[in-house]
């Protein structure tokens, strides 16, 4: 159930305040309170997918664990799907997904077939409707061959689109993937994002997804939340991040010989020469097309690659603002 204003999760001035005691003497410890989350407030709307995004120790995992009821807010508002997430955790649990890529919520010695049968039992979640959901995940991911392997046998990849299936088998409303590509090879993670794309234009589930790799954020999602030091720093299109940290890409490219740095492209400007490989930077809000087109009527190109900016990077760029 959606808030009266529409708000599908509603986020308003919350804050998380830890307290963390140090030792100050043979005898003595000194308490020091630790803002990790410091009055933030969005809202998103149901089928939203939102990237949700800062550094390491920025707040992220804090507010995605109250946002499952897994903490208590220190003060502020807090409401997914009409329920107070730690209030009423047990109603809320049945509505929401939640894959971290680092950690796996599978039996680690069980097949992933019985890992699933768990997990129907957990939820009573009825068999027609489980066979249903498993069918589809299993198709859409390709996990026909893996059913009957045990989870630590699995690839990092393998294991993460099991991960994945599981946290869906329930039909959530809401799923809070926190770095759900990590380690993947490239074929992974473009079966991973195909996947969460067709899941949203089909049941409308609403994403939150937590990522390093901007390359995610660029293709999964319209928005982006990105907050450091526990407090919201920007909360728009990714375009508008880029135009606010003033954000760069890079274009590799490998020329049949070496040749002098490359001048006169308008938008871009040469930053580094190796050989015949030079870097060229440009902005990230910018298309690449227009250059890669120039380059490629200009130039004897053997090969190129674009490397995005990182997301500490853009961070840093919105303070030096």
């Amino acid at each position: 159930m959606d808030d009266a204003d529409g708000a599908f999760i509603d986020v308003r001035d919350l804050t998380k305040t830890f307290t963390v005691r140090r030792r100050s003497g043979l005898l003595r410890r000194t308490a020091t309170r630790v803002h990790a989350v410091d009055g933030i407030s969005f809202v998103l709307r149901r089928g939203e997918m939102t990237g949700f995004i800062g550094p390491n120790g920025a707040g992220k995992s804090t507010t995605v664990k109250m946002l499952t009821g897994i903490l208590t807010p220190t003060s502020g508002r807090l409401r997914v799907a009409g329920v107070d997430p730690w209030r009423e955790r047990t109603r809320l649990v049945r509505r929401i997904g939640v894959v971290f890529g680092q950690r796996t919520t599978l039996w680690w010695d069980l097949p992933l077939r019985d890992s699933y049968g768990l997990v129907r039992r957990m939820y009573r979640i009825p068999r027609a409707r489980f066979e249903e959901n498993l069918a589809r995940c299993v198709e859409l991911l390709e996990l026909g061959d893996l059913l009957d392997v045990p989870v630590r046998q699995l690839s990092l990849g393998q294991r993460m689109r099991g991960d994945i299936t599981a946290a869906l088998l329930h039909d959530p409303d809401v799923l809070y993937l926190d770095e759900p590509t990590i380690g993947l090879d490239i074929v992974s993670k473009a079966r991973v994002r195909q996947f969460l794309l067709t899941l949203n234009a089909e049941r409308g589930t609403t994403v939150l997804l937590t990522t390093h790799d901007l390359s995610d954020i660029e293709q999964l999602c319209e928005r982006v939340v990105v907050i450091d030091h526990g407090r919201l720093m920007y909360d728009g299109p990714l375009a508008g991040l880029h135009e606010v940290g003033r954000g760069e890409r890079t274009l590799v490219v490998d020329l049949e010989r070496e040749l002098p740095p490359i001048e006169g492209i308008p938008g871009a400007r040469t930053v580094r020469t190796e050989g015949p490989r030079q870097w060229l930077a440009f902005p990230a809000s910018a298309s690449a097309a227009p250059l890669v087109s120039r380059l490629a009527a200009e130039y004897p190109l053997v090969d190129l690659s674009i490397r995005e900016p990182d997301i500490e990077d853009v961070i840093a760029r919105m303070y030096a603002g």
